[in-house]
């Protein structure tokens, strides 16, 4: 029992570096090619993002591309200021591996 919520704690301190997964157009036209986008938090490293997608979606990373997103203005108001930096990932799959969650 003890174990069991261990690994329910360690899923979700992992799913927290993951903020959703992308769904633009091309995105979803990258499915086909076994490739899913996904914004994460900043600080991820393509090693450590690859250990967690493995984990939580237990298939085989084996590629990874990211890129970091620039601030953007917004306006409420009088008042300009901006959104928060995020990073975007896409990773790629091995051949026969997909990730059926994300259409839950």
């Amino acid at each position: 029992m003890i174990l069991m919520e261990k690994n329910k704690n360690e899923m979700l301190n992992l799913l927290n570096f993951i903020k959703y997964p992308l769904l633009t157009e091309k995105s979803i036209n990258l499915y086909g090619n076994r490739q899913y986008t996904f914004i994460i938090d900043k600080i991820l490293t393509k090693t450590t993002l690859k250990v967690i997608i493995e984990k939580i979606f237990n298939v085989t990373v084996t590629g990874i591309s990211t890129s970091n997103l620039s601030k953007k203005l917004k306006r409420v108001g009088k008042s300009i200021g901006r959104k928060s930096l995020y990073k975007k990932a896409i990773i790629t799959l091995k051949e026969g591996d997909k990730i059926a969650e994300l259409f839950n």
